[in-house]
């Protein structure tokens, strides 16, 4: 008797045995891999990367594929440096800031150049111009395939002293982001000073700048509100992100993984720019105390609108400056690489630009 329990109870082991390896092959996702995200601490990485990675698309995959994913600013990843890793296959799948494209491909930047998009539909409209050319770019000569394009709430100056209009500026020293914002701040006589993110807020504190260009909820998050008194609602630039893929990490994918992610990236991408629309008047309502506040932490600051003089100014900067010196810095890298005859995408907004590609372009031959 006694064995023939022991039969039974060995073959119910060996048969719960089987049904849990057959479970856990089951609920096990068929793959997983790494994304290097945006930056941490902002909405765009918190409430839609972050949770498109490790939630979504296990859900809509049926916990077939599954991502880790970890800010770049959080993970050892310099900015600067995202292209070149996606290009060499450090980083499989990414997403890289596309200011960090100044120094070395300063082309790359021109849909997102300071005072060009006063608004998300303008900034819309030149994108879909310049987008067939960056992929293009990206795919055929950095082996990167771009998969998304994101963007951030519009980004804004914030002043620890009284802001009437842009003029206001001179002599105050300006955290910037990018080389456009530098050339646009240096224009209205201000003194740009290149400061990343993390810095916003200690360079404020110690006095190293008095004023600050980032996203209007950006700048709640970080909590402005308590450390300067005037935001202005002229969109300086906007802030977009490439999520991009190594070309042979693309390929090793499987098959329908890569057919769900062609499906599902634009939804992501869609959802991210009406997020960073809303965001953009949610974080100016959260920082002057609105009643409409609903994602931010209700602040007291003076909301100052842009002004015909402002917006004279934004127009001539562009023009007399901005454009100019983003020309000069493209055809300085040009002169270290090869200068595509077909590059320059048709439908950018801006005369300087294309000419002085032509330009280019014809003394390349």
């Amino acid at each position: 008797m006694g064995w023939h329990v022991g039969t039974r109870t060995t073959g119910a082991i060996a048969l719960a045995a089987g049904l849990c390896a057959a479970a856990a092959h089951a609920v096990a996702p068929a793959h997983q891999f790494r994304v290097v995200g945006g930056l941490a601490g902002v909405n765009q990485y918190t409430q839609w990367e972050e949770p498109f990675w490790t939630r979504e698309l296990p859900r809509i995959s049926g916990g077939r594929f599954k991502a880790e994913i970890v800010p770049f600013d959080r993970a050892g990843v310099p900015g600067a440096e995202m292209l070149r890793l996606l290009q060499l296959g450090v980083v499989p799948f990414g997403t890289t800031l596309m200011s960090s494209f100044t120094a070395q491909y300063p082309e790359y930047t021109a849909p997102d150049l300071a005072g060009l998009n006063p608004d998300i539909a303008t900034l819309k409209t030149t994108l879909a111009a310049f987008r067939p050319y960056l992929e293009k770019a990206l795919r055929e000569q950095h082996g990167v395939e771009a998969l998304a394009i994101y963007v951030y709430p519009a980004q804004v100056v914030f002043c620890k002293k009284p802001l009437r209009t842009l003029s206001e500026l001179t002599g105050r020293r300006v955290r910037v982001s990018s080389a456009s914002q530098a050339d646009f701040v240096g224009a209205l006589g201000g003194v740009p000073v290149l400061t990343s993110f993390s810095q916003i807020v200690p360079s404020l504190t110690a006095g190293n700048t008095e004023c600050a260009i980032t996203g209007t909820m950006s700048g709640n998050i970080l909590g402005l509100p308590s450390i300067t008194t005037h935001v202005h609602t002229l969109p300086v630039t906007w802030g977009l992100a490439v999520f991009g893929a190594n070309q042979a990490a693309w390929a090793a994918l499987p098959a329908d993984l890569r057919t769900l992610l062609q499906r599902e990236l634009p939804r992501l991408e869609a959802a991210i720019w009406a997020e960073s629309e809303r965001e953009t008047a949610d974080g100016l309502a959260c920082n002057r105390g609105a009643p409409t506040c609903s994602a931010g932490t209700k602040g007291s600051m003076v909301v100052v609108p842009v002004s015909p003089q402002d917006e004279r100014s934004r127009q001539e900067i562009l023009e007399s400056t901005v454009l100019p010196r983003r020309v000069n810095r493209s055809l300085d890298s040009l002169k270290f690489s090869a200068c595509p005859t077909n590059s320059m995408p048709p439908g950018l907004s801006t005369r300087w630009i294309l000419s002085s590609t032509r330009r280019c372009v014809g003394a390349s031959k």
